[in-house]
């Protein structure tokens, strides 16, 4: 897959099948629309056109808007789809004041030299989203392009949205969230060094920073995980919160991996989460905390075995 940080990078002098969105999440919705795309290309070019930052962030200055991919974890989940082309134009309000119709003539049709555009059932464009599906129809008949529209994606009778993805993992529903996505919700950051609490108690800790402020985060509490360290996939049991017991002030996201005493500070990790343990909770006392930890480790060592091993 070809990558291009902006639609001035790019212009195709072959005909090419186009997507576009901003794809957050890449879930089983978006993965439905790029099957669609790479199978019919042929000898054609498959491009998706996605945006960021994400038209909200721009858009709505008031609104904090939490993502469900970083940009980069967005380009990793595509790069396995089967895609040609990936363009990633820098959405900006001067961008915005497009119309539906400039949009077609000058970057779909003048840019992208395309031959055929696929889009989701509910797909807006343009300014204020004034593009809809019969105002394509009537350009792709004007500039000579096809056009193709998939159905809702639906999981156990749900639509699947990036709405109701981004709610489920607020709510820390994270097997909800997963079934929706169609691979486990993930988390990329740095390993920084921490206060080695979770070492004294017997559970040492990677204390994971992660530096895109508008990466979506579950609410607090305990959550099984696993990651890749070392070419090994390795669980643990990861706490995202304030750690009230010893009165702490900032939010932090800790993860203690089983049968793993490697020192991997400085390393960037992707941790996939599995499942929610339990909501965060204030100790009497360090002994108490302890003792938690230990049933924590015991009740995820029983799901993990659950999930992964009995069906094999």
């Amino acid at each position: 897959m070809e990558i291009f940080n902006d639609l001035s990078n790019y212009t195709s002098n072959k005909e090419t099948i186009v997507t576009l969105g901003t794809f957050d999440g890449v879930h089983l919705g978006h993965q439905k629309v790029l099957k669609k795309l790479v199978k019919i290309s042929g000898p054609e070019i498959s491009v998706l056109l996605t945006f960021f930052p994400h038209p909200r962030m721009v858009l709505q200055s008031s609104a904090e808007v939490k993502l469900i991919n970083t940009i980069d974890e967005r380009i990793s989940l595509l790069e396995n789809t089967g895609l040609d082309v990936l363009v990633i134009h820098k959405f900006t309000k001067e961008f915005s004041k497009q119309s539906a119709l400039d949009f077609v003539r000058n970057i779909l049709v003048g840019k992208l030299n395309i031959s055929r555009l696929i889009i989701g059932y509910d797909h807006h464009f343009g300014k204020n989203r004034e593009g809809n599906f019969e105002q394509l129809e009537e350009y792709s008949h004007s500039y000579g392009f096809g056009l193709t529209k998939i159905s809702q994606k639906d999981v156990n009778k749900i639509a699947v949205s990036s709405t109701k993805i981004r709610k489920a993992i607020e709510d820390g529903s994270i097997r909800k969230a997963n079934k929706f996505l169609g691979y486990n919700f993930m988390l990329t950051g740095e390993v920084v060094q921490g206060k080695n609490l979770g070492e004294k108690l017997g559970f040492p800790t990677a204390n994971l920073f992660i530096k895109e402020t508008y990466k979506l985060i579950p609410k607090t509490g305990a959550y099984i995980v696993k990651s890749n360290l070392d070419g090994k996939t390795v669980y643990g049991m990861m706490n995202i919160g304030f750690r009230p017991t010893i009165h702490g002030k900032h939010k932090t996201i800790e993860i203690h991996f089983f049968d793993f005493n490697k020192v991997i500070y400085g390393n960037t990790i992707r941790v996939e989460l599995l499942a929610f343990l339990r909501d965060e909770q204030k100790f009497e006392t360090l002994e108490d905390l302890k003792t938690q930890l230990r049933n924590d480790r015991e009740k995820s060592l029983e799901i993990i075995h659950g999930i992964y091993f009995d069906s094999e």
